[in-house]
């Protein structure tokens, strides 16, 4: 295997690792994606896609991470969390990984949820912060998964047009 189809397959397991990156908070998501078109776009010499390309989807790469922090204050903060709310939502993020990918959506939720109740010992008003902040969460989600396919659409468009 010569060296150009290496970077190929590094390319094509980066792009790969950053979909799954934009579930799992473990992973630096659309950063990995960029990252593997990137070297996609070196590996070839920058003669398939270009630089123009590669800017915009820099650009989108730095739109998805202001979405990804974003998104989740603004459902918690539309509920009214506290920030222990928040810092139980990050935990709570962390902590679900331990369980597989139901932890992963259940973890912020649980975590926004006890920090709230922290804060307020009310649990309605801690169920409200654990769904707003948890809704937060899957838009965000949702939004960089759109973003992820924007991307690989515009790649494959610039390398193969």
């Amino acid at each position: 295997m010569d060296l150009t189809t290496f970077y190929y397959i590094l390319a094509g397991v980066l792009v790969v690792l950053g979909i799954v990156g934009t579930v799992l908070p473990a992973l630096p998501g659309l950063p990995l994606v960029f990252g593997g078109m990137l070297l996609a776009s070196w590996a070839s010499g920058f003669e398939k896609v270009g630089w123009v390309t590669l800017v915009v989807l820099g650009l989108l790469t730095a739109l998805s991470m202001v979405i990804d922090f974003a998104a989740t204050a603004m459902g918690a903060k539309r509920v009214g969390a506290s920030k222990l709310a928040i810092i139980g939502s990050i935990i709570g993020t962390f902590a679900g990984l331990m369980f597989g990918f139901i932890g992963v959506f259940i973890g912020p939720f649980v975590g926004a949820l006890i920090g709230e109740w922290i804060h307020t010992r009310k649990l309605d008003q801690a169920t409200k912060v654990g769904v707003g902040t948890w809704v937060g969460i899957l838009v965000g989600t949702v939004l960089k998964l759109g973003l992820a396919f924007a991307m690989l659409g515009l790649f494959a468009i610039s390398w193969f047009f």
